[in-house]
């Protein structure tokens, strides 16, 4: 892929001033907050292009404030097996030794098995790939995703609240780990997939942020499902262009707003 389409010399300085800008926000060296948007699933090319697009303007204006993200899954990994699998869904070693990695709890919201997790992450491993043994120094960057969990009555439960991040708080404090950072996910289990709470949810991580400093270290940003139709579809009815087929989301209206809201309130 990377012969067939090799990135111009101004893309890849791009590239390399936006990863060094996310890498100084999850070591503390700037205080900017980040914004993971985007839609459930990168299933149509022109869509996600025209989407991203627009962010582009509204990053033009809140850069100074904000890290916007497109959020874009290409693989698309599946509770079930069943459903849209993506694009793209070859295996991938999880360390990525110098990009940040978010690492999500147990589907029952378990912030242990999460943490070590990172735990494992930060640490070296030496592993087997594409048929020889590699060495990794691990990865500081490796950081938590709250996505709200379900208990086993099938209710959801989420983990977004003041408590919840304090409780969080504790527990990394508990650990000797590098770089402590949380993002949280408004959508999934923390709004019951009641897309619109996208909205409240992610005012109120920005409340517990303004309310206690060592909270607003901790959460480095939020991720938001956001495209430019807002709800979802099933992927055999007659598809509307920007709607997504998988979780739904936010249409492109609110998504803006909330982006400014977000920049305003930081």
């Amino acid at each position: 892929l990377k012969a067939e389409y090799p990135l111009s010399e101004e893309i890849i300085s791009i590239k390399k001033k936006r990863d060094q800008e996310l890498r100084d926000i999850f070591t503390g060296k700037s205080d900017k907050f980040i914004v993971i948007v985007g839609p459930c699933s990168a299933d149509n090319e022109e869509s996600v292009c025209e989407y991203v697009g627009r962010l582009a303007e509204v990053n033009a204006k809140v850069s100074d404030r904000l890290m916007i993200v497109p959020r874009i899954y290409t693989n698309k990994p599946r509770t079930t097996g069943e459903g849209y699998k993506g694009m793209l869904h070859h295996p991938q070693p999880d360390q990525a030794p110098d990009q940040p990695v978010g690492m999500k709890h147990p589907t029952r919201g378990d912030f242990s098995v999460m943490l070590n997790s990172v735990v494992a992450a930060q640490r070296s491993h030496t592993f087997i790939y594409r048929g020889m043994a590699v060495t990794t120094d691990g990865n500081e960057l490796a950081h938590v995703i709250l996505r709200g969990g379900v208990d086993k009555y099938g209710t959801c439960i989420p983990n977004y609240h003041y408590e919840d991040l304090v409780r969080l708080l504790e527990m990394y404090q508990e650990r000797e780990l590098k770089n402590p950072a949380a993002v949280v996910d408004a959508n999934h289990s923390n709004s019951d997939k009641q897309f619109r709470e996208q909205i409240r949810i992610v005012s109120e991580v920005l409340h517990s942020r303004r309310y206690d400093p060592e909270l607003k270290r901790l959460i480095k940003g939020v991720m938001i499902e956001s495209y430019l139709e807002e709800g979802s579809q099933k992927i055999d009815e007659n598809r509307v262009y920007g709607k997504s087929i998988t979780d739904p989301c936010l249409g492109w209206k609110d998504t803006e707003r909330l982006l400014f809201k977000i920049a305003d309130e930081c």
